[in-house]
């Protein structure tokens, strides 16, 4: 049975009422809008984890078919605290979703996501950055700093990952943390993860592209992890580094771009190179320098080769742009192979392939030359495609192949698709233009497509055949006659105006057919297109220029026609024609030019290709595709003029192999020591590793003594051999010396947490050792600094036993009156709860104040808060009368000040009480160096750190007394050698840090600083240790 039908049968629901949550669009337009989403959200209210995920699946699921689903945000964002992981990753999978769009609900659970950053699954740490980083709000740029912050830092890549991904959603959010974003991502590039290298490069272009310092040194790095990036990151990575490629390195292809290039010998040179090299310029020639490619050029285009074969389209595409604006020129022919088969994928992916082959064909055709069938056109390729391909066929024409492309060029006219056959005759245009041999060919084939039943078919062809007579109109006056017959039959407006333009222009060559064409025109002008008329209005102005005894009636009656014409234009040209053409008194100087300005030689016009300046662009980006530049597009740099420094891309690497003796070795490890720079400062006699062996001396004396005889032995000039032997044993003496510290550590560890939580008197004694002057101040490392302590306590309650009769502070649990003579106190009593760590111990005290037995003490019936626990001490059998007994019991209070309340019952009686414990007793001390003190500290800044200022009382009159009253007051431990009074806990619960800084000033004054990250706490804490230093 299912989790659904579970839910029905519990609810009593028959199996006929309607879903309204499976299906939002249940029940049509009629469904009542208040029942929508009922049972989802029982589901979500119910206490079973099965109904609770399978509620989430079906709002996933509704969400992924595009249901509105932000209506349930309520009921969902109640089960962000869920502990079943399904239901909580599908909550996050929700919140992304919806978080942006219902941002003060969102706002309500950031305790939550902050929790969630700290969870121990990577899935729950990343979705809950990722919801962080989707709530658009400024007021947490702090929070969300800070968890990118520590995201970085996190031990798993899939973490680091969604840090690089929230980085650029902060930066859009608030473009004044540029800064310190660029340090993260700095940080980020160092990674040598290849889940990270693509996100953290995307990040880089989006929020500081011209930050190229950043990649220097990881250029190299990001090329050798090139091949096992992911697909998406290979894409962005390949891009950056085409950029970052044009302005660090010298352009391979500098001593071909210096010469007249002829695209297709330059391609094949090999035979030809030494003829055009006499030809070419003196100037030239000296300018032309050796090129020697730089060995991270070659690095890149080697490392990037591999993915031709990449199953990814992106990829390959990617690829092909890098080869073609940074590879020399020979060696971007290898990309053709891969191009040409990815025209064997979708249409979209053809369409995008075809636009960027199209760019390189103009100055790389001899590259797809092989492959010309590859760009023949099917009959189920879509009209874009067949356009693209014209289009690289044209490019690719030469006069070799120029017959098989015309052949089928012939096919593509008889195309049912209009446009196609447009552009196929445009293309016949273009190879006639650009290959003289086939032009007369061309030309003819042209013309007897004016024969063509198709409309137009013939005025495609009128069009071309018009630009294709301007380059030799002497040698076709026969075509110009037989175009002037068509005027009759050709409706196409282009195709009349471009027959009437020929006839003007070329006028002189038919005088006989250009006045009739003008007459015949001259009938219908008015019942004309606007672009027919004016060429008709220039028909007779040339006409009356050449032949003013034929047409000077013609052209006044159709200048008088145009004169009164609807459209302005037309009216404007005809009154600006017949004062240039007709003089009179008021004409201008002009008028004696009009035959200069009407029948000028024009140029004949250049058919070139869309695409042929379209390489400034990076190929294969979206401003290519459109040709304009998009936002956000970053410009391909220039090549420079000369090689910047190479040294910049060094990585210093330190390769302890090179020292010359084994003494070296040791300075060079003495210099940075394992603890903080405090450490290093005591010299390397108290180095990390003497220090931490202080348990084992007779064998750290040994290794000294040896690795000094190693030394001295290899200063000697000794033997290779006996050197190896010595490094052997060496590495021997390391490997036991690991093991002797780790036990060491081990034991130190577990005699501190047996020690580390005292009474008051306990604690306030140790930070009379502590402050005292013989404690130096040089940062022993933590299993010496917890042996220290818990010498010094032993030490302290051997010799003082008047001290441990202090009294801790006593609550009443129960009052002997209404015990019915039994009386119940308890305390805090700060020792670790041995059975479970995370609850706190509860010291109790019962006290028998009858004449009688009290029998069968225990605890019933906890009511207590969601999540917390009990765990009750062992039933006492019997009391005997004035007697008393303690116990101690354990209680989990969730790191909250909420009370504990159960039953105590006796064997006659039960009795109602609480337990509500003081925010300080929530606590446990946590001993940190003063290092990491700061830097825990820089962590929990923002909404995590509360500020106070406060006047100390009378009897606070030195750091003895501060020290006293903050450790009274709650469960911290003084951090050693501090500048200020700091003290550091974490919360028995969670174990979340607790960080208290004091800071006196002159007069009384003093500033408390709380850093926590459970936001509560810390106000709670805040507030009673201002109450017990101002008394």
């Amino acid at each position: 049975m299912s989790a659904s039908s579970a839910f029905s049968d519990e609810k009593g629901g028959s199996a006929s009422e309607p879903e309204y949550g499976h299906d939002p669009a249940s029940g049509g337009i009629f469904s009542s809008d208040y029942k929508r989403h009922d049972d989802l959200k029982e589901m979500l209210d119910s206490n079973k984890d099965s109904l609770k995920l399978e509620a989430m699946k079906r709002i996933v699921a509704m969400i992924a078919r595009g249901k509105n689903a932000s209506d349930l945000f309520p009921a969902v964002v109640k089960n962000v605290a869920c502990k079943n992981i399904e239901v909580k990753k599908l909550v996050y999978v929700y919140l992304v979703r919806y978080a942006e769009e219902q941002q003060d609900l969102a706002l309500l659970s950031i305790s939550t996501f902050q929790r969630g950053l700290k969870d121990p699954n990577q899935l729950i740490r990343a979705s809950a950055l990722r919801v962080l980083s989707s709530i658009r709000v400024t007021i947490i740029v702090p929070i969300m700093m800070l968890a990118i912050k520590e995201a970085a830092s996190d031990m798993s890549p899939y973490v680091r990952k969604t840090a690089a991904h929230a980085i650029p959603k902060l930066h859009s959010l608030d473009p004044e943390q540029k800064d310190q974003l660029i340090e993260v991502i700095e940080k980020l590039l160092a990674d040598k993860t290849t889940l990270v290298a693509g996100s953290v490069v995307m990040a880089s272009e989006e929020v500081c592209p011209d930050r190229i310092d950043l990649i220097h040194t990881n250029d190299r790095k990001l090329c050798n992890l090139l091949i096992d990036v992911e697909e998406w990151g290979q894409v962005v990575i390949i891009n950056m580094l085409t950029r970052y490629a044009r302005t660090q390195f010298l352009n391979p292809n500098v001593n071909e771009s210096l010469l007249e290039e002829n695209s297709e010998k330059a391609f094949y040179a090999s035979d030809d190179e030494e003829e055009e090299d006499k030809k070419a310029e003196p100037a030239t020639l000296a300018k032309r320098k050796p090129y020697v490619m730089d060995p991270d050029h070659r690095l890149l285009l080697r490392n990037t080769k591999p993915l031709l074969q990449s199953r990814n389209a992106a990829v390959v595409m990617a690829v092909a742009q890098l080869y073609f604006h940074l590879a020399p020129k020979a060696e971007v022919g290898i990309i053709a192979k891969a191009l040409v088969r990815l025209m064997r994928s979708h249409s979209e992916v053809q369409y995008v392939v075809l636009q960027n082959v199209a760019t390189m064909s103009i100055k790389r055709r001899g590259m797809f030359e092989p492959y010309l069938k590859s760009f023949y056109i099917r009959s189920t390729d879509p009209t874009q495609i067949k356009v693209l391909k014209l289009e690289v066929l044209t490019n690719l024409a030469n006069e070799t192949n120029i017959s098989t492309i015309l052949r089928e060029f012939q096919t593509y006219i008889k195309s049912m698709d209009k446009d196609f056959v447009a552009a196929s005759i445009q293309a016949i245009g273009r190879c006639a233009t650009n290959i003289g041999e086939v032009r007369d060919t061309c030309l003819n084939g042209l013309v007897q497509l004016l024969s063509n039943r198709d409309e137009l078919v013939v005025a495609e062809s009128v069009v071309v055949i018009k630009k294709l007579l301007q380059m030799q109109p002497e040698q076709h006056s026969d075509i110009i006659k037989h175009m002037a017959k068509l005027i009759d039959n050709i409706q196409v407006p282009m195709a009349r105006a471009s027959i009437l333009w020929l006839i003007g222009e070329y006028c002189e060559h038919v005088p006989k057919i250009a006045p009739d064409v003008l007459r015949k025109m001259a009938k219908s002008f008015t019942n004309e297109e606007d672009i027919v008329k004016l060429q008709i209005i220039n028909l007779a102005a040339k006409l009356y220029l050449t032949n003013s005894k034929q047409s000077k009636l013609l052209t006044q009656y159709v200048l008088n026609l145009a004169k009164y014409d609807q459209n302005y234009d037309i009216r404007d040209r005809a009154r600006f024609i017949r004062q240039l053409i007709v003089p009179t008194d008021k004409s201008g100087a002009l008028s004696k030019y009009a035959k200069k300005l009407f029948l000028a030689l024009k140029p004949a016009p250049v058919l070139e290709s869309p695409f042929k300046d379209r390489d400034h662009f990076q190929l294969g980006s979206l401003s290519h595709l459109l040709n304009a530049k998009a936002a956000g597009y970053q410009e391909l740099p220039n090549w420079p003029e000369s090689a910047p420094d190479p040294s910049v891309r060094n990585v210093e690497i330190p390769d302890w192999s090179k020292c010359s003796s084994r003494k070296d070795r040791k300075e060079k490890k003495v210099e940075k020591p394992f603890y903080s720079d405090s450490e290093g400062e005591s010299g390397p006699t108290e180095s990390a590793d003497s220090e931490s062996d202080s348990g084992s001396g007779s064998a750290s004396a040994s290794g000294s003594d040896e690795s000094g005889s190693g030394s001295e032995s290899e200063e000697s000039g000794e033997e290779t051999e006996s050197d190896e032997e010595e490094e052997d044993e060496e590495e021997e003496k390391k490997k036991r010396k690991k093991l002797d510290k780790t036990k060491a550590k081990k034991q130190a560890e577990e005699s501190a947490e047996r020690c580390a939580i005292h009474t008051i008197h306990q604690i306030r004694v140790n930070y009379n050792q502590l402050v005292s002057p013989n404690v130096s101040c040089s940062a022993p490392s933590f299993p010496q600094r917890a042996e220290q302590q818990c010498r010094g306590q032993e030490a302290w309650q051997e010799g003082s036993e008047e001290s441990e009769k202090c009294s801790i502070k006593m609550y009443e649990l129960l009052h002997r009156i209404k015990g019915e003579g039994l009386a119940v106190e308890y305390c805090f009593s700060r020792q670790p709860f041995s059975p479970e760590p995370n609850m706190v111990a509860v010291q109790i005290q019962f006290t028998n104040n009858t004449n009688s037995e009290t029998k069968n003490l225990h605890i019933e019936d906890p009511r207590l808060q969601s999540g917390m626990r009990i765990r009750e001490f062992a039933e006492i059998d019997v009391l005997a009368a004035g007697e008393s007994v303690t116990v101690v019991m354990g209680i989990d209070f969730c790191d909250s000040t909420q009370a504990a309340n159960f039953q105590l019952c006796t064997h006659t009686r039960k009795f109602f009480v609480s337990i509500q414990p003081p925010v300080g007793e929530l606590m446990t001390p946590a001993f940190l160096t003063e290092n990491d003190f700061k830097k825990e500290q820089g962590k929990l800044m923002g909404m995590n750190e509360i500020l106070e200022k406060l006047t100390l009382g009378e009897k606070c009159v030195n750091e003895h007394v501060i020290v006293e009253r903050v450790t009274a007051t709650a469960n911290l431990s003084r951090v050693p050698c501090g500048s200020d009074k700091e003290f550091a806990g974490k919360t028995v619960s969670s174990g979340c840090l607790v960080l208290v800084t004091v800071t006196t000033k002159e007069g009384g004054g003093a500033q408390l600083t709380v850093n926590c990250e459970k936001m509560l706490i810390g106000t709670m804490l805040v507030k009673d240790i201002l109450q017990a230093l101002s008394q």
